[in-house]
């Protein structure tokens, strides 16, 4: 469990956190899913993953497509 302020802010307990890194946040109905990324992604994923696609139309469609799985297992195990 974890709290959060009254500026939305909330506190990752030690034994899950990752560092200073940025997560992409995704609303599932009355609960929020967090999917750390790691510091420089186009680094770690360039040479195994290539795409004539923007970098923000990649972020785009991996947003859409993590927010609607992430729904489709909420609605499977009954929590929306």
């Amino acid at each position: 469990m974890v709290k959060i302020d009254e500026r939305g802010r909330m506190t990752i307990p030690k034994q899950l956190r990752v560092g200073s890194t940025k997560a992409i946040v995704i609303s599932a109905g009355a609960f929020l899913i967090t999917i750390p990324l790691p510091m420089k992604l186009y680094e770690y994923a360039g040479s195994w993953l290539p795409s004539r696609r923007e970098r923000k139309e990649l972020k785009m469609l991996a947003e859409k497509f993590a927010a609607e799985d992430a729904i489709k297992r909420a609605r499977r195990r009954g929590q929306i």
